[in-house]
């Protein structure tokens, strides 16, 4: 009897389908990339020896590499000294028998040093209104603008920071968490917690001009610049970089000590190259290379909120304010009742 023409069809798609995935190869099954004399984590001082493990005896004709989205390079060394903090991908591009693969390795990035130590001295203290959730703290010239917090009583304020007077304030909607704030270009942009929603404000007025929206950060905490570019952290171990025409969120780097991950980042300000970042419910504040993440220095703020008053709604240190005074940082915190200039001093 003649075979039935659904089984010769079933026969001849099965006989296809293994033609197909025979050809087909998954390039881990091929081929991994080792390092010589591996290691759990690395830092920027490392430069490390890669090598190809050819699983299946492929006639390799070429191989390259990459470090995450950077120029692919022949050598087989990768030197980290430019390295971000946290997770790095190594890449392998390999073309064998004709066909090209690639392949990849995970790594981890730590700092190469352990954080400088900071402490304070309290210099002077000012009035600040203890009704004040602050979330963004910033100076343009002699003027202090503040961000303040909760829904139903977040703003944005032009403060005379010497009397603690209050200049002008613009309340949000009632919906909106009032977060971070940066002045770039006579323009204040001010973030919200979860509505990932930020608006744009003329200095001189307050007036609102416009909002920008955040997609791939978690959240909306804090936000500096550098003149140039704008950074902006979400409470997680990441700071993202917009971009000043579109504010869009381009890159970030994640914040690492010598040890571990540094999570819980908050209110951000430039002060000389670097980030300084408050450390959501921690009394310290970290010092932040803009370019890798690494955590440099560290500044001791324990007992400072001893020296508010003590009330029902007081809440932690949150502002961080630079006046261009060497080694000067103005701070205060959610509901404090005093803002202080304080010297930061090495220990």
């Amino acid at each position: 009897m003649m075979p039935s023409c659904k089984f010769l069809t079933a026969t001849l798609l099965l006989l296809l389908v293994v033609a197909c995935g025979s050809d087909s190869e998954n390039a881990n099954d091929l081929f991994s990339i080792e390092i010589n004399n591996p290691k759990n984590t690395y830092t920027q001082e490392d430069a490390l020896t890669i090598s190809i493990s050819n699983k299946k005896g492929k006639k390799i004709e070429n191989v390259s590499f990459a470090l995450d989205a950077g120029e692919s390079f022949s050598e087989p060394t990768i030197s980290l000294s430019q390295a971000k903090m946290g997770n790095r991908i190594i890449k392998a591009y390999i073309t064998a028998d004709g066909k090209n693969y690639e392949v990849t390795k995970t790594i981890k990035v730590l700092a190469s040093k352990t954080p400088k130590l900071y402490t304070y001295k309290i210099l002077e203290s000012y009035p600040h209104d203890i009704k004040a959730y602050t979330q963004g703290l910033e100076f343009k010239n002699d003027t202090l603008y503040e961000s303040t917090g909760q829904r139903m009583h977040s703003s944005l304020r032009k403060t005379n920071y010497k009397t603690g007077e209050v200049l002008q304030k613009v309340d949000l909607e009632d919906q909106y968490f009032g977060e971070g704030i940066t002045i770039l270009n006579d323009k204040i942009y001010q973030l919200t917690w979860q509505a990932k929603t930020g608006f744009i404000y003329r200095l001189n007025t307050l007036e609102k001009t416009g909002t920008f929206v955040y997609t791939n950060s978690k959240e909306g905490w804090g936000l500096c610049n550098d003149g140039s570019k704008i950074y902006k952290s979400d409470g997680t171990e990441k700071i993202w970089t917009l971009n000043v025409n579109n504010l869009s969120e381009e890159d970030f780097i994640e914040i690492y000590t010598n040890h571990s991950i540094i999570d819980k980042v908050n209110e951000l300000e430039w002060v000389e190259g670097k980030i300084y970042a408050n450390i959501y419910q921690k009394d310290a504040i970290a010092i932040v290379n803009p370019n890798s993440g690494a955590v440099e220095g560290v500044i001791n703020m324990k007992g400072l909120q001893d020296q508010v008053t003590q009330h029902t709604t007081l809440d932690v240190l949150n502002g961080i304010a630079y006046k261009g005074e060497p080694n000067i940082l103005y701070v205060t915190g959610k509901n404090w009742d005093k803002l202080f200039k304080v010297e930061i001093i090495e220990k």
